[in-house]
């Protein structure tokens, strides 16, 4: 199944800097420009030549496109890309007359990964105060000192200043040296913020582990944001930080190379794989027969001796009866537990409980007939013991192994059962409690 993903399936990031001129103090006619490209399958895109269409947007993120050019540049090792915008094959418009006083400005960037013009990947973002280092550029046209007028005050205070006044005040803290050459205040905050920029360029952005992975700036440094395995998970912003949310878990399974058959590598309610026959951690969860995961399954749950009168007792407590046939459902149903979509499956989507069959077809594949072979066999199953109906008391736990199958016989169900010595299918009560293995479909 596929990731839901809140970020696009290629990640742009955007650095943006003014170059310096040795030679001039001008501001020049280029931004330079940098882009992490990955293709639709999340995959850097390295030591490629690719196909890339900049636009520079008036007004708003779908505003009139002032300039437009393409390039063909090639990316690094890293997928990192770095051009110069003004210095490609101009589509239209003209850079060096873009008036950046006049509103707020967008770059938008077009990317064929494959170095054409069929660009797939499109990302807008606004220009902030980096291009304003470009309209400083209109002060370098202003030659000699600037002659003030004085400004004339009507009804108010200011009125009654006169010329003397202010030529008394200019002189109050030493010698006025005068008003500066605004060209030359133009160069040194263009050469200002030029520098800045310089200085925080961002480094090469850093390979991932896995497939998957992306990398975000948190503002110091490039942080890896791990792929996740759960089906359905959505990338969310918590805090500032790309975050893996929600989704289902993979199933882990384990195949038998003789059947061919795929199951789950541990028991239902098991927080692990069985590292030995009778590994408690492995051991998981008793069910009585063809009931859902509703509690009762706890080796832990309360009991009651009030039978149920349909599929869904209601409650999570294991059911006793001291009467035949010994089921915790009154009258009986023995359409429960079959195939994926039977009522009260307690496996997960797409798994269900194996036949008689099946579990005879493990059986045969074993490498000895008993709780060694069992255990040896790839799906490793531990002797979890089983759960009596009569008080809902633990038997056994250590020294046999009970495993329903969905096969019924008679008033009772068939499971299998394994032990030091032997192992073989038999029919029980089904308000036992016994492990679950489920099998995918």
């Amino acid at each position: 199944m596929k990731k839901t993903f809140t970020f696009l399936a290629a990640v742009l990031l955007l650095t943006c800097y003014f170059q310096l001129s040795t030679a001039f103090a001008q501001s020049p006619e280029k931004m330079s420009y940098q882009a992490v490209i990955r293709n639709s399958s999340d995959a850097l895109v390295t030591n490629t030549q690719i196909g890339i269409q900049i636009s520079i947007l008036q007004g708003s993120i779908s505003g009139t496109a002032v300039y437009v050019e393409k390039q063909i540049p090639t990316t690094n090792a890293n997928g990192l890309v770095s051009i110069e915008i003004g210095g490609g094959t101009v589509v239209s418009g003209t850079f060096s007359t873009i008036d950046w006083a006049n509103g707020t400005y967008f770059i938008k960037t077009e990317t064929d990964p494959a170095g054409g013009t069929s660009y797939s990947i499109t990302g807008t973002s606004q220009l902030l105060s980096v291009p304003f280092a470009l309209h400083a550029k209109t002060a370098e046209t202003i030659s000699g000192n600037i002659t003030e007028t004085d400004p004339v005050y009507s009804g108010s205070q200011a009125a009654n200043i006169t010329t003397t006044d202010i030529t008394n005040l200019a002189n109050l803290s030493g010698t006025n040296t005068g008003d500066q050459d605004l060209s030359a205040l133009a160069t040194k905050i263009a050469l200002a913020d030029s520098t800045a920029q310089l200085r925080s360029e961002l480094p090469d952005v850093p390979p991932g582990i896995q497939a998957g992975d992306m990398q975000y700036w948190n503002g110091l440094a490039w942080v890896t944001v791990a792929a996740t395995a759960n089906e359905g998970a959505t990338l969310q912003m918590i805090g500032g930080v790309p975050t893996w949310t929600g989704g289902t878990p993979p199933t882990p399974n384990v195949t038998n190379p003789t059947t061919g058959e795929i199951w789950m590598d541990r028991n239902l309610g098991a927080s692990q794989v069985a590292t030995s026959k009778t590994n408690a951690n492995a051991y998981g969860d008793l069910y009585q027969w063809g009931r859902a995961a509703d509690g009762h399954q706890l080796r832990t749950s309360g009991t009651t001796s009030t039978l149920a009168t349909s599929d869904t007792p209601g409650h999570g407590d294991f059911i006793t009866t001291g009467r035949s046939p010994h089921d915790w459902r009154s009258p009986q149903n023995d359409n429960l537990w079959q195939g994926v979509s039977g009522t009260n499956n307690p496996c997960p989507s797409g798994y269900r409980l194996p036949t008689e069959a099946e579990w005879e077809a493990e059986r045969s594949s074993w490498s000895s007939n008993n709780a060694a072979g069992a255990f040896a066999s790839p799906l490793k199953l531990p002797m979890a013991g089983y759960r009596y109906y009569g008080n809902g008391s633990l038997k056994g736990v250590g020294s046999i192994g009970y495993y329903w199958s969905s096969t019924v016989d008679g008033l009772y169900s068939r499971f299998l059962d394994f032990y030091s010595n032997a192992a073989d299918m038999y029919s029980t009560d089904r308000a036992r409690g016994i492990s679950v293995r489920c099998l995918k479909d």
